[in-house]
């Protein structure tokens, strides 16, 4: 017998994602402290991994979310072109495996950062092309 509360989605659009907002806030918050370490802060390695797995995951919910809007403009528009840059650059540092290292961790809050800066972007070219 089968007891499970739990119900499987089937989402392969991501629709639902789309409509959740990002947990932005506390987010860059993490980036900016990853950003700021020193070589003398002391995590473990397991640590360090656990931290990269955040950044990662919340990395590629920003990139969908630069994707959905980007996709949103003119194909032959400047800041899609930009948005399409990123994301292939993102897709291929999201490739490259999780190490328990500070350089990882950096490398993948550098992302997100990017990723946001990018998002902003198109939000600004969005509000450009209504008015």
């Amino acid at each position: 017998m089968h007891t499970s509360s739990h119900t499987v989605l089937h989402d392969p659009d991501g629709l639902i994602e789309a409509g959740l907002p990002l947990d932005r806030e506390p987010h860059e918050s993490l980036v900016k402290a990853v950003l700021a370490w020193t070589d003398q802060d002391t995590l473990t390695a397991r640590d360090l991994e656990q931290i990269a797995l955040q950044l990662t995951g919340h990395a590629r919910a920003v990139a969908s979310d630069v994707r959905r809007r980007a996709d949103r403009l003119p194909k032959d528009s400047g800041p899609r072109a930009l948005a399409d840059v990123v994301l292939r650059e993102a897709e291929g540092r999201l490739s490259v495996p999780i190490e328990g290292t500070v350089r990882c961790v950096q490398n993948r809050a550098r992302l997100v950062r990017a990723l946001y800066e990018r998002l902003d972007r198109l939000e600004a070219a969005a509000v450009t092309r209504t008015v």
